[in-house]
């Protein structure tokens, strides 16, 4: 059975990884390193090979709140999908970090010669991006609702 891009796969499907993986290069990043910071430019992401990094948001009067951690094959930076292309989120190496980093405009470009394949990044990247809306909300209700994460009150 073939995955089809509107099926937002959790991994872009082989074929696809395979062209995507052409246009990468590899980057390291040591500890504590800033991979991007919320409000800049998004014109590249990265996906893990390994280590660890904490995606993080500006919470108003409170500082950055560390919403996801995230490891092996995980994609870093969604924002480049969605105009005006600015990072939604912070992105700091909580471990030594080698990953594939891709030119979002060579992304950009394939999905215009092979409009499939820019419907399955497309589809990937937005998987991912629900995802991360998702932790966002449940982390930052933990951290800042009141009575326990903002579940209702049913008694």
């Amino acid at each position: 059975m073939s995955t089809s891009a509107s099926a937002a796969p959790r991994v872009l499907p082989a074929p696809y990884r395979e062209r995507l993986m052409r246009v990468a290069r590899e980057a390291a990043f040591p500890l504590g390193t800033r991979l991007f910071e919320e409000g800049g430019r998004a014109d590249r992401f990265r996906i893990v090979r390994t280590g660890t990094v904490d995606l993080d948001m500006r919470v108003p009067g409170r500082g950055a709140a560390v919403i996801e951690t995230l490891g092996h094959n995980a994609l870093v930076g969604w924002s480049w999908l969605i105009t005006p292309h600015v990072r939604r989120m912070g992105a700091e190496a909580t471990s030594p970090v080698r990953a594939y980093e891709v030119d979002v405009a060579a992304v950009r470009a394939m999905g215009e010669a092979d409009p499939v394949l820019g419907a399955a990044v497309a589809g990937w990247a937005g998987h991912v991006l629900a995802h991360r809306l998702q932790s966002a909300r449940a982390r930052l209700l933990d951290l800042y609702a009141p009575y326990g994460g903002g579940r209702p009150d049913h008694g």
